[in-house]
């Protein structure tokens, strides 16, 4: 999609399937199913696809996929791993590289967001880069709690660190680019809104993960504050609908992006998740 001098577009970080309950939380599955697709385990297919973002003098992406040979054999098993990311092939299709990337720009450090940041051997996937994390997202990420060791892994840790930016409530690291901090799924989560000639874009990231949780209510159970999850979408999500953003998404299998009408429910464009072979 174009968006003014953005030109956005989707690379193919890989894939996964999470239980549909966690996916959902506490929403029953009477509801949920009827928004979205499931299998006979339950678990839903999600994507975990990169958003690449160039003009002519920069190229950023949006998170960094599951990575390729980052998971064992048990972790593909448990996390239903259908096909690993393919970042180079992607970034072939623009005539562009790894090396080619100027910022990466993380929504937080979950496993499947986070493990395409490095190489089998801790090197940075995208080594000239200037990598914008949030300052509590990225302690928690080097110090996890009980809770969140699952899925701040400490062998997504790499030489990246040389080139992070840390930020508190809100960074621009490029005119139009815009990162601010919600909390919510995690402590650090940020979101990230693109505008350009008065065109507008958002990427609520993993308190709005698909088409189907745009009800603030909807939110995953693996938010770590589901309350400031949903109060950052109460207030966010109809502000956005109203000013007509297009919403981006990293997981939603079916769309990339969407667009929804004012009574908040109503789907009304999209444009479709291209499918990656």
């Amino acid at each position: 999609m174009k968006l003014g001098k953005f030109q956005v577009d989707v690379l193919n970080g890989g894939d996964v399937k999470m239980d549909g309950g966690a996916i959902f939380g506490v929403v029953p599955k009477p509801l949920w199913s009827k928004k979205y697709p499931f299998n006979d385990k339950n678990q839903v297919p999600l994507a975990t696809h990169p958003i690449l973002i160039r003009t002519d003098d920069c190229c950023m992406i949006i998170d960094a996929g599951i990575g390729n040979n980052r998971l064992t054999d048990k972790q593909k098993r448990n996390y239903g791993v259908g096909q690993e990311s393919d970042i180079v092939k992607s970034l072939a299709q623009y005539d562009l590289t790894p090396d080619d990337i100027d910022m990466v720009l993380m929504t937080h450090m979950h496993f499947d967001h986070a493990t395409g940041l490095v190489d089998t051997e801790g090197h940075a996937v995208f080594p000239n880069a200037r990598h914008y994390i949030q300052q509590d997202e990225w302690h928690e990420f080097v110090s996890p709690n009980i809770r969140s060791r699952a899925t701040y892994w400490t062998s997504n840790r790499g030489d990246y660190e040389l080139q992070t930016i840390l930020f508190e409530k809100e960074c621009m690291p490029y005119p139009g680019i815009t990162m601010t901090h919600t909390g919510g799924h995690s402590f650090g989560h940020t979101i990230i809104e693109i505008e350009s000639d008065g065109q507008k874009a958002v990427h609520m990231a993993d308190i709005f993960p698909t088409a189907a949780h745009v009800n603030p209510l909807w939110v995953s159970a693996y938010d770590d504050y589901p309350m400031q999850s949903i109060r950052a979408k109460e207030r966010l999500t109809k502000q956005y609908i109203l000013e007509d953003y297009w919403f981006l998404f990293y997981h939603d299998i079916n769309y990339f992006a969407a667009k929804f009408d004012v009574d908040g429910k109503t789907i009304k464009e999209t444009i479709a998740r291209p499918e990656f072979q």
